[in-house]
Protein backbone atom coordinates (compact mmCIF):
# COMPACT_ATOMS: atom_id res chain seq x y z
CA UNK A 1 0.00 0.00 0.00
CA UNK A 2 2.91 2.35 0.73
CA UNK A 3 4.04 2.33 -2.90
CA UNK A 4 0.57 3.23 -4.18
CA UNK A 5 0.14 6.04 -1.65
CA UNK A 6 3.60 7.44 -2.41
CA UNK A 7 2.98 7.45 -6.17
CA UNK A 8 -0.49 8.96 -5.67
CA UNK A 9 0.77 11.83 -3.50
CA UNK A 10 3.81 12.53 -5.67
CA UNK A 11 1.88 12.73 -8.94
CA UNK A 12 -0.86 14.79 -7.31
CA UNK A 13 1.65 17.29 -5.92
CA UNK A 14 3.42 17.77 -9.25
CA UNK A 15 0.09 18.49 -10.95
CA UNK A 16 -0.33 15.36 -13.07
CA UNK A 17 -3.80 14.78 -14.59
CA UNK A 18 -5.99 13.06 -12.03
CA UNK A 19 -6.70 10.11 -14.35
CA UNK A 20 -2.95 9.51 -14.71
CA UNK A 21 -2.59 9.77 -10.92
CA UNK A 22 -5.20 7.06 -10.39
CA UNK A 23 -3.83 4.69 -13.06
CA UNK A 24 -0.22 4.96 -11.97
CA UNK A 25 -0.98 4.61 -8.25
CA UNK A 26 -3.18 1.61 -9.05
CA UNK A 27 -0.37 0.07 -11.09
CA UNK A 28 2.11 0.64 -8.25
CA UNK A 29 -0.30 -0.99 -5.81
CA UNK A 30 -0.91 -3.95 -8.12
CA UNK A 31 2.82 -4.64 -8.47
CA UNK A 32 3.28 -4.38 -4.70
CA UNK A 33 0.46 -6.86 -4.04
CA UNK A 34 1.13 -9.49 -6.71
CA UNK A 35 4.22 -8.58 -8.67
CA UNK A 36 4.48 -7.82 -12.36
CA UNK A 37 2.00 -10.59 -13.16
CA UNK A 38 -0.85 -8.44 -11.85
CA UNK A 39 -0.24 -5.87 -14.60
CA UNK A 40 -1.91 -8.21 -17.10
CA UNK A 41 -5.34 -7.58 -15.65
CA UNK A 42 -5.12 -3.77 -15.59
CA UNK A 43 -6.28 -3.30 -19.19
CA UNK A 44 -9.24 -5.59 -18.56
CA UNK A 45 -10.12 -3.61 -15.41
CA UNK A 46 -10.02 -0.32 -17.33
CA UNK A 47 -12.26 -1.69 -20.09
CA UNK A 48 -14.77 -3.08 -17.61
CA UNK A 49 -14.99 0.33 -15.98
CA UNK A 50 -16.43 1.93 -19.12
CA UNK A 51 -18.28 -1.00 -20.66
CA UNK A 52 -21.51 -0.74 -18.66
CA UNK A 53 -24.80 -0.19 -20.49
CA UNK A 54 -25.79 2.48 -17.95
CA UNK A 55 -22.85 4.67 -18.96
CA UNK A 56 -24.33 5.19 -22.41
CA UNK A 57 -26.68 7.68 -20.75
CA UNK A 58 -23.81 10.09 -19.99
CA UNK A 59 -23.16 11.33 -23.56
CA UNK A 60 -26.90 11.55 -24.19
CA UNK A 61 -27.39 13.77 -21.11
CA UNK A 62 -24.43 15.93 -22.11
CA UNK A 63 -25.77 16.22 -25.67
CA UNK A 64 -29.23 17.18 -24.40
CA UNK A 65 -27.73 19.90 -22.19
CA UNK A 66 -25.67 21.29 -25.08
CA UNK A 67 -28.74 21.35 -27.33
CA UNK A 68 -30.79 23.16 -24.70
CA UNK A 69 -28.15 25.84 -24.40
CA UNK A 70 -27.94 26.31 -28.16
CA UNK A 71 -31.74 26.32 -28.53
CA UNK A 72 -32.08 29.40 -26.30
CA UNK A 73 -34.07 27.79 -23.53
CA UNK A 74 -32.32 29.88 -20.89
CA UNK A 75 -33.82 33.12 -22.17
CA UNK A 76 -37.33 31.66 -22.10
CA UNK A 77 -36.95 30.38 -18.54
CA UNK A 78 -35.61 33.74 -17.39
CA UNK A 79 -38.49 35.61 -19.04
CA UNK A 80 -41.06 33.37 -17.33
CA UNK A 81 -39.44 33.61 -13.89
CA UNK A 82 -39.03 37.36 -14.23
CA UNK A 83 -42.74 37.65 -15.01
CA UNK A 84 -43.54 35.79 -11.78
CA UNK A 85 -41.02 37.41 -9.45
CA UNK A 86 -40.49 40.82 -11.03
CA UNK A 87 -42.33 42.81 -8.35
CA UNK A 88 -40.36 41.22 -5.50
CA UNK A 89 -37.35 43.12 -4.17
CA UNK A 90 -34.15 41.54 -5.52
CA UNK A 91 -36.12 39.95 -8.35
CA UNK A 92 -33.17 39.03 -10.55
CA UNK A 93 -31.39 37.38 -7.63
CA UNK A 94 -34.45 35.19 -6.99
CA UNK A 95 -34.87 34.55 -10.72
CA UNK A 96 -31.27 33.35 -10.87
CA UNK A 97 -32.03 30.70 -8.26
CA UNK A 98 -35.38 29.53 -9.63
CA UNK A 99 -34.01 29.29 -13.18
CA UNK A 100 -31.24 27.05 -11.82
CA UNK A 101 -33.91 24.73 -10.41
CA UNK A 102 -35.60 24.43 -13.81
CA UNK A 103 -32.30 24.14 -15.60
CA UNK A 104 -31.07 21.45 -13.19
CA UNK A 105 -33.70 19.09 -14.53
CA UNK A 106 -32.41 19.68 -18.04
CA UNK A 107 -28.63 19.57 -17.68
CA UNK A 108 -27.55 18.02 -14.39
CA UNK A 109 -24.13 19.71 -14.53
CA UNK A 110 -23.10 22.69 -12.40
CA UNK A 111 -20.61 24.21 -14.82
CA UNK A 112 -23.13 24.03 -17.68
CA UNK A 113 -25.70 25.86 -15.57
CA UNK A 114 -23.19 28.50 -14.49
CA UNK A 115 -22.21 29.33 -18.06
CA UNK A 116 -25.69 29.15 -19.58
CA UNK A 117 -27.41 31.21 -16.88
CA UNK A 118 -24.48 33.44 -15.99
CA UNK A 119 -23.87 34.73 -19.49
CA UNK A 120 -27.39 36.18 -19.54
CA UNK A 121 -28.25 37.01 -15.94
CA UNK A 122 -24.92 38.31 -14.63
CA UNK A 123 -24.75 41.21 -17.15
CA UNK A 124 -28.46 41.92 -16.51
CA UNK A 125 -27.92 41.98 -12.74
CA UNK A 126 -24.91 44.29 -13.06
CA UNK A 127 -26.95 46.61 -15.27
CA UNK A 128 -29.62 46.87 -12.55
CA UNK A 129 -27.08 47.79 -9.89
CA UNK A 130 -26.09 44.47 -8.34
CA UNK A 131 -22.37 44.20 -7.68
CA UNK A 132 -20.33 41.96 -9.96
CA UNK A 133 -19.21 39.78 -7.05
CA UNK A 134 -22.77 39.28 -5.76
CA UNK A 135 -23.99 38.40 -9.25
CA UNK A 136 -21.21 35.83 -9.60
CA UNK A 137 -21.82 34.42 -6.12
CA UNK A 138 -25.57 33.83 -6.49
CA UNK A 139 -25.08 32.31 -9.96
CA UNK A 140 -22.37 29.89 -8.83
CA UNK A 141 -24.11 28.91 -5.60
CA UNK A 142 -27.43 28.22 -7.31
CA UNK A 143 -25.76 26.25 -10.11
CA UNK A 144 -24.59 23.48 -7.78
CA UNK A 145 -28.24 22.44 -7.48
CA UNK A 146 -27.77 20.97 -10.98
CA UNK A 147 -26.06 17.70 -9.97
CA UNK A 148 -28.57 17.15 -7.11
CA UNK A 149 -31.91 17.47 -8.91
CA UNK A 150 -32.07 14.68 -11.52
CA UNK A 151 -31.05 13.89 -14.13
CA UNK A 152 -27.50 14.06 -12.86
CA UNK A 153 -24.32 12.97 -14.60
CA UNK A 154 -22.63 12.70 -11.20
CA UNK A 155 -25.30 10.24 -10.03
CA UNK A 156 -24.87 8.08 -13.13
CA UNK A 157 -21.11 8.01 -12.54
CA UNK A 158 -21.62 7.14 -8.87
CA UNK A 159 -23.96 4.26 -9.69
CA UNK A 160 -21.52 2.90 -12.28
CA UNK A 161 -18.56 3.00 -9.86
CA UNK A 162 -20.13 1.66 -6.65
CA UNK A 163 -23.17 -0.31 -7.84
CA UNK A 164 -24.52 -0.54 -4.28
CA UNK A 165 -27.48 1.67 -5.21
CA UNK A 166 -29.38 2.07 -8.46
CA UNK A 167 -29.34 5.29 -10.45
CA UNK A 168 -33.16 5.34 -10.28
CA UNK A 169 -33.01 5.41 -6.47
CA UNK A 170 -30.35 8.12 -6.61
CA UNK A 171 -32.52 10.24 -8.90
CA UNK A 172 -35.51 9.90 -6.57
CA UNK A 173 -33.41 10.59 -3.47
CA UNK A 174 -31.96 13.79 -4.93
CA UNK A 175 -35.25 15.58 -5.60
CA UNK A 176 -36.16 16.74 -2.07
CA UNK A 177 -32.62 17.77 -1.01
CA UNK A 178 -32.25 19.71 -4.26
CA UNK A 179 -35.51 21.58 -3.73
CA UNK A 180 -34.58 22.27 -0.08
CA UNK A 181 -31.29 23.76 -1.29
CA UNK A 182 -33.25 26.11 -3.55
CA UNK A 183 -35.55 27.19 -0.71
CA UNK A 184 -32.58 27.92 1.54
CA UNK A 185 -30.95 29.99 -1.21
CA UNK A 186 -34.16 31.96 -1.73
CA UNK A 187 -34.31 32.73 1.99
CA UNK A 188 -30.70 33.96 1.91
CA UNK A 189 -31.42 35.94 -1.26
CA UNK A 190 -34.46 37.55 0.35
CA UNK A 191 -32.47 38.59 3.41
CA UNK A 192 -29.72 40.08 1.22
CA UNK A 193 -32.31 41.91 -0.90
CA UNK A 194 -33.83 43.47 2.24
CA UNK A 195 -30.45 44.43 3.72
CA UNK A 196 -29.04 45.99 0.56
CA UNK A 197 -32.30 47.37 -0.89
CA UNK A 198 -31.94 45.56 -4.17
CA UNK A 199 -34.17 46.83 -7.01
CA UNK A 200 -37.60 45.49 -7.88
CA UNK A 201 -39.54 45.60 -11.13
CA UNK A 202 -43.09 46.70 -11.76
CA UNK A 203 -46.02 44.37 -11.26
CA UNK A 204 -46.69 41.85 -14.04
CA UNK A 205 -50.26 40.97 -14.99
CA UNK A 206 -51.44 37.39 -15.35
CA UNK A 207 -51.63 37.63 -19.13
CA UNK A 208 -47.95 38.57 -19.41
CA UNK A 209 -46.97 35.70 -17.13
CA UNK A 210 -48.97 33.23 -19.23
CA UNK A 211 -47.44 34.58 -22.45
CA UNK A 212 -43.98 34.09 -20.94
CA UNK A 213 -44.81 30.59 -19.72
CA UNK A 214 -46.38 29.09 -22.85
CA UNK A 215 -43.17 29.08 -24.96
CA UNK A 216 -41.34 27.19 -22.20
CA UNK A 217 -43.83 24.31 -22.01
CA UNK A 218 -42.31 22.15 -24.79
CA UNK A 219 -38.83 22.53 -23.27
CA UNK A 220 -40.01 21.75 -19.75
CA UNK A 221 -41.29 18.41 -21.03
CA UNK A 222 -37.66 17.25 -21.30
CA UNK A 223 -37.32 16.43 -17.58
CA UNK A 224 -40.81 14.92 -17.71
CA UNK A 225 -39.65 12.56 -20.45
CA UNK A 226 -36.51 11.66 -18.51
CA UNK A 227 -37.85 11.37 -14.96
CA UNK A 228 -41.37 10.28 -15.82
CA UNK A 229 -40.19 7.36 -17.90
CA UNK A 230 -37.54 6.28 -15.39
CA UNK A 231 -39.51 6.63 -12.16
CA UNK A 232 -42.62 5.06 -13.68
CA UNK A 233 -40.57 2.07 -14.80
CA UNK A 234 -41.41 2.61 -18.48
CA UNK A 235 -37.82 3.14 -19.63
CA UNK A 236 -34.30 2.55 -18.43
CA UNK A 237 -32.05 5.52 -17.69
CA UNK A 238 -30.21 4.99 -20.97
CA UNK A 239 -33.42 4.79 -23.02
CA UNK A 240 -34.84 7.91 -21.35
CA UNK A 241 -31.63 9.87 -22.03
CA UNK A 242 -31.73 8.87 -25.71
CA UNK A 243 -35.41 9.83 -26.06
CA UNK A 244 -34.65 13.19 -24.43
CA UNK A 245 -31.82 13.91 -26.87
CA UNK A 246 -33.99 13.05 -29.89
CA UNK A 247 -36.88 15.14 -28.54
CA UNK A 248 -34.56 18.10 -27.91
CA UNK A 249 -33.19 17.99 -31.46
CA UNK A 250 -36.73 18.00 -32.86
CA UNK A 251 -37.77 20.75 -30.45
CA UNK A 252 -34.92 23.09 -31.30
CA UNK A 253 -34.97 22.39 -35.02
CA UNK A 254 -38.70 22.31 -35.81
CA UNK A 255 -40.50 24.09 -32.91
CA UNK A 256 -38.19 26.85 -31.70
CA UNK A 257 -36.27 26.95 -35.01
CA UNK A 258 -33.18 28.09 -33.14
CA UNK A 259 -31.03 25.05 -33.87
CA UNK A 260 -29.09 24.83 -37.10
CA UNK A 261 -27.01 21.98 -38.49
CA UNK A 262 -23.87 23.89 -37.52
CA UNK A 263 -25.08 24.30 -33.93
CA UNK A 264 -25.99 20.61 -33.71
CA UNK A 265 -22.52 19.72 -34.99
CA UNK A 266 -20.92 21.94 -32.34
CA UNK A 267 -23.06 20.23 -29.70
CA UNK A 268 -21.83 16.83 -30.90
CA UNK A 269 -18.19 17.95 -30.78
CA UNK A 270 -18.58 19.32 -27.25
CA UNK A 271 -20.34 16.13 -26.20
CA UNK A 272 -17.54 13.93 -27.50
CA UNK A 273 -14.88 16.06 -25.81
CA UNK A 274 -16.56 16.11 -22.40
CA UNK A 275 -17.59 12.44 -22.61
CA UNK A 276 -13.98 11.52 -23.34
CA UNK A 277 -12.87 13.20 -20.12
CA UNK A 278 -15.59 11.44 -18.11
CA UNK A 279 -14.89 7.98 -19.52
CA UNK A 280 -11.13 8.29 -19.08
CA UNK A 281 -11.71 9.18 -15.43
CA UNK A 282 -14.03 6.20 -15.04
CA UNK A 283 -11.52 3.80 -16.59
CA UNK A 284 -8.78 5.14 -14.33
CA UNK A 285 -10.96 4.96 -11.24
CA UNK A 286 -11.61 1.27 -11.89
CA UNK A 287 -7.90 0.54 -11.56
CA UNK A 288 -7.65 2.43 -8.29
CA UNK A 289 -10.90 0.90 -7.03
CA UNK A 290 -9.61 -2.61 -7.77
CA UNK A 291 -6.48 -1.92 -5.75
CA UNK A 292 -8.51 -0.47 -2.87
CA UNK A 293 -10.63 -3.62 -2.76
CA UNK A 294 -7.66 -6.00 -2.85
CA UNK A 295 -5.54 -4.08 -0.35
CA UNK A 296 -8.16 -3.70 2.40
CA UNK A 297 -7.82 0.10 2.56
CA UNK A 298 -11.60 0.45 2.98
CA UNK A 299 -11.55 -1.68 6.13
CA UNK A 300 -8.66 0.36 7.52
CA UNK A 301 -10.54 3.59 6.75
CA UNK A 302 -13.59 2.27 8.60
CA UNK A 303 -11.42 1.36 11.59
CA UNK A 304 -9.83 4.82 11.57
CA UNK A 305 -13.21 6.59 11.52
CA UNK A 306 -14.52 4.34 14.28
CA UNK A 307 -11.39 5.00 16.35
CA UNK A 308 -12.06 8.74 16.28
CA UNK A 309 -15.66 8.34 17.47
CA UNK A 310 -18.34 5.67 17.71
CA UNK A 311 -21.10 8.27 17.41
CA UNK A 312 -22.62 8.11 13.88
CA UNK A 313 -23.34 11.86 14.01
CA UNK A 314 -19.68 12.66 14.60
CA UNK A 315 -18.55 10.09 12.03
CA UNK A 316 -20.62 11.45 9.15
CA UNK A 317 -19.76 15.07 9.95
CA UNK A 318 -16.04 14.21 9.96
CA UNK A 319 -16.45 12.54 6.58
CA UNK A 320 -18.30 15.61 5.28
CA UNK A 321 -15.40 17.80 6.37
CA UNK A 322 -12.96 15.46 4.64
CA UNK A 323 -15.00 15.51 1.42
CA UNK A 324 -15.17 19.31 1.40
CA UNK A 325 -11.40 19.50 1.95
CA UNK A 326 -10.82 17.06 -0.93
CA UNK A 327 -13.12 19.17 -3.07
CA UNK A 328 -11.02 22.27 -2.43
CA UNK A 329 -8.23 20.79 -4.56
CA UNK A 330 -10.18 18.55 -6.96
CA UNK A 331 -13.26 19.15 -9.07
CA UNK A 332 -16.42 17.17 -8.22
CA UNK A 333 -16.10 14.33 -10.73
CA UNK A 334 -12.40 13.55 -10.13
CA UNK A 335 -12.95 13.82 -6.38
CA UNK A 336 -15.85 11.37 -6.58
CA UNK A 337 -13.95 8.74 -8.54
CA UNK A 338 -10.94 9.05 -6.22
CA UNK A 339 -12.58 8.88 -2.78
CA UNK A 340 -15.80 6.94 -3.36
CA UNK A 341 -14.17 3.47 -3.71
CA UNK A 342 -12.53 4.00 -0.31
CA UNK A 343 -15.13 5.89 1.69
CA UNK A 344 -18.34 4.18 0.63
CA UNK A 345 -17.34 0.62 1.69
CA UNK A 346 -15.95 2.08 4.92
CA UNK A 347 -19.19 3.91 5.75
CA UNK A 348 -21.30 0.87 4.88
CA UNK A 349 -19.18 -1.21 7.22
CA UNK A 350 -19.96 1.32 9.95
CA UNK A 351 -23.68 0.79 9.35
CA UNK A 352 -24.69 3.78 7.22
CA UNK A 353 -27.42 3.35 4.60
CA UNK A 354 -25.83 3.22 1.11
CA UNK A 355 -28.43 5.47 -0.55
CA UNK A 356 -28.36 8.02 2.25
CA UNK A 357 -24.58 8.24 2.22
CA UNK A 358 -24.52 8.49 -1.58
CA UNK A 359 -26.62 11.67 -1.45
CA UNK A 360 -24.58 13.05 1.44
CA UNK A 361 -21.35 12.49 -0.51
CA UNK A 362 -22.72 14.14 -3.65
CA UNK A 363 -23.99 17.11 -1.63
CA UNK A 364 -20.66 17.55 0.16
CA UNK A 365 -18.61 17.36 -3.02
CA UNK A 366 -20.89 19.86 -4.75
CA UNK A 367 -20.53 22.21 -1.79
CA UNK A 368 -16.79 21.90 -2.35
CA UNK A 369 -17.43 23.14 -5.89
CA UNK A 370 -17.89 26.64 -4.44
CA UNK A 371 -15.18 26.24 -1.81
CA UNK A 372 -11.79 27.92 -2.37
CA UNK A 373 -9.09 27.50 -3.52
CA UNK A 374 -10.58 25.69 -6.54
CA UNK A 375 -14.39 26.15 -6.49
CA UNK A 376 -14.79 25.70 -10.23
CA UNK A 377 -18.35 27.05 -10.52
CA UNK A 378 -17.49 30.15 -8.49
CA UNK A 379 -14.30 30.65 -10.48
CA UNK A 380 -16.24 30.33 -13.75
CA UNK A 381 -18.86 32.83 -12.60
CA UNK A 382 -16.19 35.38 -11.67
CA UNK A 383 -14.76 35.16 -15.17
CA UNK A 384 -18.19 35.99 -16.59
CA UNK A 385 -18.82 38.77 -14.06
CA UNK A 386 -15.38 40.34 -14.44
CA UNK A 387 -14.62 40.49 -10.72
CA UNK A 388 -11.89 39.08 -8.53
CA UNK A 389 -12.23 35.59 -7.13
CA UNK A 390 -11.52 36.84 -3.58
CA UNK A 391 -14.41 39.33 -3.61
CA UNK A 392 -16.78 36.69 -4.99
CA UNK A 393 -15.80 34.35 -2.14
CA UNK A 394 -16.83 36.97 0.42
CA UNK A 395 -20.12 37.63 -1.40
CA UNK A 396 -20.92 33.91 -1.49
CA UNK A 397 -20.70 33.40 2.30
CA UNK A 398 -24.50 33.72 3.01
CA UNK A 399 -25.32 31.26 0.23
CA UNK A 400 -22.50 28.95 1.28
CA UNK A 401 -23.85 28.85 4.83
CA UNK A 402 -27.34 28.02 3.54
CA UNK A 403 -25.93 25.06 1.60
CA UNK A 404 -23.93 23.98 4.64
CA UNK A 405 -27.12 23.98 6.73
CA UNK A 406 -28.83 21.70 4.20
CA UNK A 407 -25.85 19.35 4.22
CA UNK A 408 -26.12 19.06 8.00
CA UNK A 409 -29.89 18.43 7.81
CA UNK A 410 -29.54 15.76 5.12
CA UNK A 411 -26.62 14.12 6.97
CA UNK A 412 -28.52 13.86 10.25
CA UNK A 413 -31.97 12.98 8.86
CA UNK A 414 -31.77 9.89 6.60
CA UNK A 415 -35.56 9.67 6.36
CA UNK A 416 -35.68 12.92 4.41
CA UNK A 417 -33.54 11.34 1.70
CA UNK A 418 -35.05 7.87 1.77
CA UNK A 419 -38.75 8.77 1.86
CA UNK A 420 -39.31 9.36 -1.85
CA UNK A 421 -37.29 6.32 -3.05
CA UNK A 422 -39.26 4.15 -0.61
CA UNK A 423 -42.47 5.09 -2.44
CA UNK A 424 -41.08 3.59 -5.66
CA UNK A 425 -40.43 0.18 -4.15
Amino acid sequence: MAAAVSVFLFLLLIGAPIAVVMVMSGLAGAVQIGGLGFLAIIADRMFSGVAGYLLMAIPYFIFTAELMNQAGLTERLIAFNNALLGRVRGALSHVNITVSVFFAGLTGAAITDTVAIGKILIPAMKKEGYSAEYSAAVTACSSIIGPIIPPSIIMVVYASILRDVSVVSLFAAGILPGLLMAVALLVASGIMAWLYKFPRHGATNVGAAIRAFVPTIPALLVPVIILGGILAGLTTVTEASAFAAIYTVALGFFVYRTLTLKKIWNCLVNTVQFSGVVFFLLAASTVLGWFVTRSGIAREAASLIAAVSEDPTVQIMLVNLFLILIGTVLDVLPALVVVAPVLVPAMLELGFDPLHFAIVMILALNLANITPPVGMTLMTATQIAGCTYERAIVASVPFYLSHLAILVIVSQWPGFVLWLPSLLQ
